[in-house]
């Protein structure tokens, strides 16, 4: 609860982004259902601007449904929805749901806060 709050005090805290694609070998079996179980759309995936986050996050309320504005990845800056959740192996780390055909994409220093 005290990170939580630090992290409503702070507005936005610093995380590594990166992108991945419903595919299997990115995404666990069911690679059709994020972790919260909403359905992606396999022909439009990045449409749903949703986002995975690190588990630690969590903590600092950076779950399931929760609005996150996103500053410093360029194209991807803006509204997006935490609608599933990284391998344990990552910390302080976002990751966009996007198209198929969209390979690469990493930004360091991405800022990230909860949308009110």
């Amino acid at each position: 609860m005290k990170m939580f709050i630090m992290v409503l005090l702070a507005g936005a805290i610093n995380v590594t982004a990166t992108v991945y694609n419903a595919l299997k070998g990115q995404t666990n079996d069911d690679n059709l259902h994020t972790a919260s179980m909403k359905v992606i759309d396999p022909d439009a995936a990045g449409s749903h601007r949703w986002i995975a986050v690190s588990r630690d996050l969590e903590e600092l309320g950076f779950v399931f449904g929760v609005e996150v504005c996103v500053e410093g990845a360029g194209e991807m800056n803006g509204v997006w929805t935490i609608e599933d959740r990284m391998n344990r192996r990552f910390t302080k780390r976002i990751d966009f749901l996007v198209d198929n055909d969209i390979k690469l994409g990493r930004w360091d220093d991405v800022r990230i806060r909860i949308e009110k």
